[in-house]
């Protein structure tokens, strides 16, 4: 895995990477020590092989390393924890993905 560097805004809700110079961001929430991954952007513009599941990842060990749950609401979120099962003790008791 390349580690990308992570940002976490609070203020606009959304983890950031900057890569080329563009903007890549995970829009979240987060409730009762649950994070809920809601969105995940990606312009086209950035065209680097495997950086969304670098990103995903980056973002899935930085709340890791908090100690919180996920819960992916995003539909790419969720298909990659499906494919990426070590992942499957982040989620919260009786999610299922």
């Amino acid at each position: 895995m390349n580690e990308v560097e992570i940002i976490d805004n609070s203020f606009l809700r959304q983890f950031e990477t900057t890569i080329e110079g563009i903007l890549a961001k995970i829009e979240y929430s987060s409730q009762e020590r649950k994070v809920f991954l809601t969105k995940l952007v990606v312009p086209e513009e950035i065209t680097k092989e495997g950086f969304k599941e670098d990103f995903i990842k980056s973002v899935l060990h930085h709340i890791q390393e908090q100690n919180l749950r996920v819960v992916p609401t995003s539909p790419q979120i969720a298909g990659f924890l499906r494919k990426n099962r070590q992942y499957k003790e982040m989620l919260p008791v009786g999610i299922r993905i």
